[in-house]
Formats: structure tokens, C-alpha cells, sequence
């Protein structure tokens, strides 16, 4: 009989977000800009990644907080359309943003209202949630944080991944999920030496800390020291950057788990970066 796909549960934000295309992003002056589009969808780099997991066949289970208002219904109702089994844990507002871009890939991201942090009822369940869980998935957040550690020092934890986004190395808020994480993922935007801000990760507690670079590809390392890269995949025409890095990190996770080596793994993720960079959503199957 074949082995069961592996478990992974997802912790973090998923939200109901307004795109705004711009011709350039707003200086900070005052002034009248007309916009070139505008559309809703679903974002919030958990949602992402359940559900560029999910499509790959992954079992996977997104637990995130939403109000029940219009706008956490719309959330859980388009990710339960795609597949992707989601636990709303009651909140006292649904994520929103409001996404200004650009079709040269650029993106200011302001966030218009976020759920407070979870409860102590809810907190134990999340933490349960986890329970026999094979890979675990926890994004930033306040009550990210605090799930973590947790999670760290059960006897038996999942294999922990976490996304530390434009982290410059140094942010203090950052810490508990990267000493706590077994496999960490960031993007280029902070730092001015990629290479040197990976190694430093895996000094300090994960086995492999991996750096997109846009159109640069990414590279990675492991606790061997030894730096692997891969190129960007070739890409007719960018439509919406949104959601590429959770993409990446979805095929690199699928692909690590299957037994795949790190270069193939970054390999993985650059294909399924290419799937989101193509849509305008988190991914193809939310098209209208």
C-alpha cells in the first residue's frame, strides 16, 4: 500500500485585499492619479501558500483568523472552491489590504485592518491543530510568535518552515521564528548581501535558510555551508507579483519532502513561482 502523502498544517493570514494598477506608484506629494485597473481577490501569504499546496496534491490544512463578515465569508468561501481545507478561528476583524502596483512588478502593500491576536481558548486549539501534523507552516504574526516556541518544545515536533519575508537579519521580531524554524525562507529586499544573511540563519538554529531574488532566481544553504542557486524561470510576461514568493516556497516544500536534493528543491520552487507570477490572483485556480 502506497505511504500517505505527508501532513502539513498552516497557520497565518489570509485576507481579502483590493488591487489598484497603477502606471507608477504614488509619490509622496500631494496629487490626482488615475488608476489603470482595479479587481478584489484573496491574499495573505498563508492563503498563498495552502493553495499552491493543495494543488499540489499535498494534504494540507490552513487554520487563519477571520471575522464572520462579508469579507471573511468571501475569503473562506474562495479557498474552500479551490480545494483547500481552511478552519476560520473566530476573529473580531477580517485582514484587508489595499494593494497599490505597478506593471513593472512594484507593489506597496497597505494594510486597511487586521484581527488582534488570538485568544487563549483559541491559542490552545491552534497549537492542538498541529498534533500529528508532518510539516508545520507558521507565518508571522503576534500569535505566530507565541505558537512557535510552543511547538518547538513538544516532544515530538513537526518539521517547522517559516517565511521570513524582507528580513535584514538584525529584527527582533523575527527571532523566535527563525531560532525556533527548521527550514526558513526571505527575499532579497532587505539585505545587500544575500549569501552572508542565509549563512547567518543557519547558525543560528534551521538546517536550510533559502533567499528569492526576483528575477535574479534564488540560492540557498545548508548546514553543510555549501551555497546552491538556481536561475529564474524564463516568463513571457509578468502579470502580478503577488503571492510568488509563497508560491516558491510551496513547490520548494513539496519538492524537499519527496526526497527531492536542495538544487532541485529551488529548481521546484521557481517553477511554481512562474504559476503565480502568470495570474493576477495567489494562483490559476481563483480566476474568474
Amino acid at each position: 500500500m502506497a505511504d500517505s502523502p505527508a501532513r502539513v498544517v498552516i497557520f497565518g493570514p489570509a485576507s481579502w485585499n483590493e488591487m489598484v494598477l497603477l502606471d507608477h506608484l504614488p509619490e509622496p506629494v500631494p496629487h490626482m492619479q488615475f488608476a489603470q485597473d482595479r479587481w478584489h481577490a484573496v491574499g495573505g501569504t498563508s492563503a498563498g501558500k495552502a493553495l499552491h499546496l493543495t494543488s499540489l496534491g499535498l494534504d494540507v490544512a490552513l487554520h487563519t483568523l477571520l471575522a464572520s463578515d462579508d469579507d471573511g465569508r468571501r475569503v473562506a468561501d474562495a479557498l474552500r472552491g479551490a480545494g483547500v481545507t481552511v478552519t476560520a478561528h473566530e476573529a473580531d476583524r477580517t485582514e484587508r489590504h489595499l494593494n497599490l502596483m505597478t506593471t513593472a512588478g512594484e507593489r506597496v502593500s497597505l494594510y486597511l485592518s487586521t484581527p488582534a491576536p488570538a485568544s487563549a481558548h483559541q491559542h490552545a486549539d491552534l497549537v492542538a491543530a498541529f498534533d500529528g501534523s508532518d510539516h508545520a507552516v507558521i507565518d508571522l504574526t503576534e500569535t505566530g510568535r507565541a505558537i512557535i516556541t510552543e511547538l518547538r518544545a513538544t516532544a515530538m515536533p513537526p518539521t517547522i518552515w517559516v517565511d521570513l519575508h524582507d528580513y535584514d537579519g538584525a529584527a527582533e521580531f523575527h527571532e523566535p521564528f527563525l531560532r525556533n524554524a527548521d527550514i526558513v525562507f526571505m527575499n532579497g529586499d532587505a539585505t545587500d548581501s544575500p549569501e552572508a544573511l542565509i549563512r547567518s540563519c543557519v547558525q543560528r538554529g534551521p538546517t536550510i535558510a533559502v533567499c528569492t531574488l526576483g528575477a535574479r532566481g534564488a540560492i540557498a544553504v545548508a548546514d553543510d555551508g555549501v551555497i546552491v542557486r538556481t536561475a529564474a524561470e524564463p516568463i513571457d510576461r509578468i502579470v502580478d507579483t503577488n503571492g510568488a514568493g509563497d508560491a516558491f516556497m510551496a513547490g520548494f516544500l513539496a519538492a524537499h519532502i519527496m526526497g527531492a536534493p536542495l538544487a532541485e528543491s529551488l529548481q521546484a520552487g521557481a517553477r511554481q513561482a512562474r504559476t503565480a507570477l502568470q495570474t493576477r490572483h495567489l494562483h490559476p485556480v481563483l480566476a474568474d
